[in-house]
C-alpha cells in the first residue's frame, strides 16, 4: 500500500459530509490558494505532468493552457462524469466517497481559468451520485464563488467525448464537432471552454497543495502520479484501487483484487483499459506495466484504467462480440464508417461466436477495421475497432483453426 495518495477515502468509505471532508484535508487553507496567481496554479498543474484520466491522457496542464478569451468574453469549465467505458466505475466510486474533492477541484481550476461558470455532465442513471454531488455543493456555498449547476445525460456513450457532449449540454442531439476549433477556443456556446474528466479535476487540490514535484515523483516519467484502477471479471474481489502509475499488472490484479479465479496459470487474456482498448494475452500480462507508453508499445493502451480479467472459462470470440455489439448500437451514425462500419464488425464477429464463418469473414474484419481507424470525427470507430484489432493480433490462429 503507498502512502501518497490523492482519494484517501475510497479506501476508508467513510462519512462524505464537509466536516468529515475537512478532517480529512479538504478545503484547507483554500483561501490561501485562491489568492495565489492564476496563472501559477496552471503552470504548477503543467509541471506536475498530470494527463487527462479520462482515456486519452492529454497533460492537463497543457489543456488549460489553450483556453484563449477576449477581455469581457465568457468561458466555461465543462467536468466529464459521463463514464459510459464499459469495465469502468472509478468516477462513480470517486462521487460516492470524495464528492468534496470533487466540489474543490473545481473551485480551484476556475479559479485558475479564470471562468465564473461550471457545468457538471453527470449519467443520467447516476441519480443517486447526482443528490450527493448537489449536497456538496450546498455544503460548500460559502467557499464557492461561481456558478456550478449539474446536468443530467440521458445515458449515451457518445456524450463521453467532449464535444458531443457540449452538444448534449447545449440541448441538441449528442453527435461530435469537427475540430478544429477546438473547445478551448470554441466550445460551449462558442465560447472559450475546458472539459476535463472528474479524476483529473479531483486530483488537482492534493498536487496544489502538495506541489508538483511530489506529485510528479510518484509513477513513472511520462506518467506522473497515481491513478484510479478498476478491476472487474474473473478476479476474486472486484475492486477500485489508486496506485502508483507504471504499477505492475500482475501486482494490481494478485494484491488488490484477490488473483485471477482458479490462479494465474488460468488467465487467458486482460483488457488493460475499457472496453475500447485492445486486449494483452497472458503472455503479456506476466510482465506489463500499467502506464501509457507501456501498454502503447504492446499495441493496447492504459485507457480509463478499467482492467476486465478473463480466465480461460471465457468464450473470446463471444466476449469482443458484445463489445462490438456496444459500440454498434451507441454509434451516433453521423459518420458513414462508423455508421455502416460497426454494423458490419458486428455481424462477421457474430457468425464466427456461432461457427457460421470463412476464413474470409476473419480476413474482412481487419479490412474493415482499417478503413473505419482514423476516419471519423471522433475516436468511437477506433474505439469498435481496436477490440476487434486486440483480437486478430492475439487468437487469429484460433479464429482461422475452426473456420469452414
Amino acid at each position: 500500500m503507498i502512502e501518497n495518495r490523492i482519494f484517501h477515502n475510497i479506501i476508508y468509505k467513510d462519512s462524505i459530509d464537509f466536516a468529515s471532508a475537512c478532517v480529512r484535508g479538504d478545503w484547507e487553507n483554500i483561501d490561501q490558494i485562491l489568492s495565489m496567481p492564476p496563472q501559477n496554479i496552471v503552470e504548477l498543474i503543467k509541471d506536475s505532468g498530470l494527463k487527462g484520466r479520462g482515456g486519452a491522457g492529454f497533460p492537463t496542464g497543457m489543456k488549460w493552457s489553450f483556453l484563449k478569451k477576449e477581455k469581457g468574453q465568457d468561458a466555461y469549465l465543462v467536468i466529464n462524469a459521463d463514464e459510459s467505458e464499459p469495465g469502468t466505475c472509478k468516477d462513480r466510486e470517486i462521487i460516492h466517497y470524495e464528492p468534496h474533492k470533487i466540489i474543490e477541484g473545481i473551485v480551484i481550476s476556475a479559479y485558475a481559468l479564470q471562468v465564473k461558470s461550471v457545468y457538471i455532465y453527470i449519467r443520467g442513471e447516476f441519480y443517486k451520485e447526482y443528490l450527493i454531488l448537489q449536497n456538496a455543493i450546498e455544503e460548500a456555498q460559502k467557499f464557492i464563488n461561481i456558478d456550478i449547476a449539474i446536468h443530467r445525460g440521458a445515458g449515451a456513450y457518445i456524450c463521453g467525448e467532449e464535444t458531443a457532449l457540449l452538444s448534449s449540454l447545449e440541448g441538441n442531439r449528442g453527435m461530435p464537432r469537427l475540430k478544429p476549433p477546438f473547445p478551448a477556443v470554441a466550445g460551449l456556446y462558442s465560447s472559450p471552454t475546458i472539459v476535463n474528466n472528474i479524476e483529473t479535476i479531483a486530483s488537482v487540490p492534493a498536487i496544489v497543495r502538495n506541489g508538483s514535484t511530489w506529485f510528479n515523483t510518484l509513477g513513472v516519467k511520462g506518467a506522473e502520479g497515481t491513478k484510479l484502477f478498476c478491476i472487474s471479471g474473473h478476479v476474486n474481489q472486484p475492486c477500485v484501487v489508486e496506485e502508483e502509475l507504471g504499477i505492475s499488472l500482475k501486482l494490481l490484479i494478485e494484491k488488490y483484487a484477490g488473483g485471477v479465479i482458479g490462479g494465474w496459470s488460468n488467465l487467458l487474456a486482460v483488457i488493460p483499459g475499457g472496453s475500447s482498448s485492445p486486449l494483452i494475452p497472458k503472455s503479456v500480462c506476466n510482465s506489463i506495466n500499467m502506464d501509457f507508453d507501456s501498454l502503447k508499445r504492446v499495441g493496447s493502451s492504459l485507457g480509463t484504467g478499467g482492467i476486465i480479467v478473463m480466465n480461460k472459462s471465457t468464450n473470446i470470440v463471444k466476449a469482443i462480440e458484445k463489445i462490438s455489439y456496444f459500440y454498434m448500437h451507441e454509434s451516433c451514425g453521423q459518420c458513414t464508417p462508423c455508421r455502416e462500419g460497426t454494423g458490419w464488425l458486428w455481424r462477421i464477429l457474430h457468425r464466427i461466436s456461432e461457427k457460421q464463418y470463412t476464413s474470409r469473414d476473419v480476413e474482412m474484419l481487419l479490412e474493415i477495421t482499417d478503413k473505419i481507424l482514423g476516419n471519423t470525427i471522433c475516436a468511437l470507430g477506433d474505439a469498435a475497432s481496436l477490440p476487434i484489432i486486440g483480437l486478430l493480433k492475439n487468437f487469429k490462429t484460433l479464429l482461422l483453426e475452426n473456420s469452414r
